[in-house]
């Protein structure tokens, strides 16, 4: 009898940590099916996050595009971006030597033209010449081309701003948006400024070296510059309201619009 006792209070013990380690097997089943879905929640939480700050992201200009799509994405967006530094590096080299040559050593540019082919021929013409006394191979003149498709994407480049500049001129000029007068007005004030004090070759130079630095420098600290840019125009969008308030509307308010419509009619 105390045998079949001992026998029972075995059994029974072996039968609760059974059912204890069943109970610990489901609860750690639980937690990996409750892990998984705080996680995948977490993950779909932080995606939303990410995609709102990335909706929320400002850029100079309103641009929704990369800097290098915005030059066109072709060779001379490569070119203004140095993503061929010889090129790039030939060009802005070759703009510096013009200025130099043209502006501070006061060179003629015909007169450089034809003393550089004069040269140029001359030197070419007395080589190949000399090859057929010592019989030699004359020297390798490679063929030069202007490349079409290089052409063709400035020349649409160019055309597509040349156009949207027109366009905001045209709509300033029907007096739709007072705040870009304002803005063109100042613009064109600076650059007349500018002009007074350079002449055009020199203006000239300064474009091309903006354009060769500006935007690599922007592209490469694009987050800083716009985090700067929009604290700028914020205080700019503050400035003027207070000018709007003040000073524009009352003059605007003063403006007898309905004599203009009497007439029309």
């Amino acid at each position: 009898q105390k045998s079949f006792r001992v026998f029972a209070e075995v059994l029974k013990a072996t039968m609760a940590e059974e059912h204890k380690h069943e109970e610990s097997i489901m609860e750690k089943i639980a937690e990996k099916i409750h892990g998984h879905d705080n996680s995948s929640s977490s993950d779909s939480d932080d995606e939303k996050k990410a995609s709102s700050i990335k909706t929320k992201i400002f850029r100079l200009f309103g641009r929704e595009k990369p800097v290098h799509k915005v030059f066109g994405g072709g060779k001379p967006a490569d070119i203004f971006l140095w993503r061929n530094k010889k090129v790039s590096g030939g060009v802005l080299g070759a703009a510096t030597l013009s200025w130099i040559l043209f502006e501070l050593l006061q060179y003629n540019l015909l007169t450089l033209f034809g003393h550089v082919s004069i040269l140029a021929l001359a030197v070419l013409f007395l080589w190949s010449s000399a090859t057929t006394f010592i019989h030699k191979t004359p020297p390798h003149i490679p063929e030069v081309h202007i490349p079409e498709e290089v052409v063709l994407q400035l020349a649409s480049g160019l055309r597509i701003e040349i156009n949207r500049g027109f366009t905001i001129l045209r709509n300033i000029a029907l007096g739709r948006d007072l705040k870009k007068f304002l803005m063109v007005v100042a613009g064109l004030w600076v650059l007349s400024k500018v002009g007074s004090s350079c002449n055009f070759l020199t203006l000239i130079y300064i474009a091309t070296v903006l354009l060769f630095t500006v935007p690599v420098l922007y592209e490469k600290y694009e987050d800083k510059v716009d985090h700067f840019g929009e604290k700028a125009m914020k205080e700019i969008k503050k400035q003027y309201a207070v000018l709007d308030e003040k000073v524009l509307s009352k003059v605007m308010s003063k403006i007898p619009r309905g004599a203009f419509n009497k007439k029309k009619d």
